[in-house]
């Protein structure tokens, strides 16, 4: 767009170039065409200059804008330059954490697998000591055999002898009544409150840590003789006493998990409900109004149910299930006599564990009767969040091969028998945090002592510990004991 100024210009320039004609004409006595022509040629001599001045000028501002443009790229490029500079030193610092990360990754992965191996090596070891001693036990006289693998002799002896005493002493008392007099020792117990819950410990493996405990039921009479869940469940059944018994049961577990919860958040209870329990709908609400009034205990609270009653589950069974899960409560399934699962079917019905006996694990004839090899079954189970639990273990031979199976829990006998509640019992972590001295003592007059956890209690009582500390040892402590001898 042309400026103003350049417009008054031009009008200026041909003025003087009229003017001077003008004047020519009139002073000069020139003629009009050679006063016109005088005109024409300043003003084009003006009409140069000027644009000849104004190029010059133009010409200047341009050198001083480039020579701005110059500087400003110079500064760019020395703060691009910059930019690449620390970037190159970020991306060093990068490369060098990753490098050294996965060096420490690579060297940790190294130890741990370098554990598996040694803790492997141990528990072979620990197997092969425990056959050696098993064959000496047979080789020797009974009467010369030492003390010290009198308690190692079979697998089952693992356990130690009160857990010996205390499981042959109510089955032969309980076989030498009729039907008729346990019918009437369970009433009585129900009436008296004399039911006594026994925990027996699930521990992780090959850690050995214990994650769960199972509550087992036993009943009293009047003159304190144990009767075994095996001899009275199946009276009640046919009585309709059971539904009173689990949810007496019920109470008992729930108490136990909330003084056990003071000390470890992350304990479970085991709880076992009967098929009868859960097919009457007067029994079950009873045990549903209680549950719905402790659900916040729902996820570490498991009700454990039999395969076949899960096999033989009707409307009315299946509804009840439903309404435990929509209260959140999980369950687990024992008593299991074949490997013949659909983990997806039981997943949708709420189970999160199944207890397999480690025999029916490491039989191999269950390879061929199977839909699934028993050492795949575990990672089937995983996919639909159900855990594995291996039971009914005696021996570390069987613990070394259930550790190939990836069976990442553990119960039985080898670890702990199932223990009586102390007087103020459910305040306690079990075996698990027992000291030597409790290990000691406490083992071998657990038994003998009162294993009620009713409300008699004495005010002056102040026991804490909840389960007899387990008189067993296991991994370098059982290796140690059993090398060094009685001395």
């Amino acid at each position: 767009m042309i400026r103003i100024s350049t417009i008054f210009v031009a009008i200026c320039m041909v003025l003087v170039a009229a003017s001077l004609g003008l004047v020519l004409f009139s002073v000069a006595a020139l003629s009009m065409s050679e006063s016109a022509i005088v005109a024409l040629t300043a003003l084009t001599f003006m009409i140069l200059y000027n644009a000849v001045s104004m190029r010059l000028r133009d010409r200047n501002d341009v050198g001083g804008q480039i020579a701005d443009l110059s500087r400003g790229t110079a500064d760019l490029a020395r703060q691009v330059a910059e930019f690449g500079r620390r970037l190159a030193a970020v991306e060093g610092r990068v490369v060098s954490a990753n490098s050294t990360h996965a060096d420490r990754v690579q060297t940790v992965a190294g130890e741990i697998a370098e554990l598996g191996v040694l803790v492997q090596q141990l528990a072979v070891s620990v197997a092969s000591h425990d056959d050696l001693l098993a064959a000496g036990a047979r080789a020797t006289p009974s009467g010369s055999e030492p003390d010290y693998r009198k308690s190692f002799t079979t697998d089952a002896s693992d356990a130690g002898p009160a857990a010996v005493s205390t499981a042959a002493a109510p089955d032969a008392l309980a076989d030498d009544r009729s039907n008729a007099q346990i019918l009437a020792a369970v009433k009585n117990a129900i009436e008296a409150n004399r039911l006594d819950i026994y925990l027996q410990p699930m521990v992780t493996l090959p850690q050995r840590k214990v994650r769960f405990y199972e509550a087992v039921t036993r009943l009293r009479d009047d003159k304190d003789e144990i009767i075994t869940a095996d001899h009275f469940v199946g009276i009640a059944e046919a009585a309709g006493l059971i539904g009173r018994i689990d949810h007496m049961v019920m109470l008992r577990c729930v108490q136990v998990l909330r003084r056990l919860m003071v000390r470890n958040k992350d304990v479970g209870v085991f709880c076992n409900v009967a098929a009868a329990t859960l097919g009457n709908p007067a029994t079950f609400a009873q045990c549903l109004d209680f549950l719905e009034a402790n659900r916040a205990l729902a996820p570490s609270f498991v009700l454990e149910f039999k395969q076949a009653t899960f096999r033989a589950l009707g409307p009315t069974e299946t509804e009840h299930l439903a309404a435990l899960v929509q209260r959140g409560y999980r369950f687990s399934i024992d008593h299991v006599t074949d490997l013949r699962i659909e983990p997806r079917e039981l997943a949708d019905r709420g189970v999160r564990f199944i207890k397999v006996p480690a025999a029916l694990l490491l039989d191999p004839r269950q390879s061929s009767t199977s839909d699934i090899h028993p050492s795949d079954l575990s990672d089937l189970l995983g996919r639909f969040g159900i855990d594995l639990i291996a039971e009914r273990i005696e021996g570390e031979r069987a613990v070394v091969n259930l550790l190939d199976f990836d069976v990442r829990f553990g119960q039985g006998f080898l670890f702990a028998p199932p223990r009586p509640l102390r007087p103020e019992g459910a305040s306690a972590t079990g075996g698990a945090s027992a000291n030597k001295a409790q290990e000691s003592n406490g083992a071998s007059n657990g038994f003998s002592n009162g294993a009620s956890t009713g409300p008699s209690n004495g005010p002056g009582k102040t026991e804490s510990p909840a389960v007899e500390p387990p008189r067993t040892a296991t991994g370098n402590a059982a290796l140690a004991r059993r090398i060094g001898g009685p001395g």
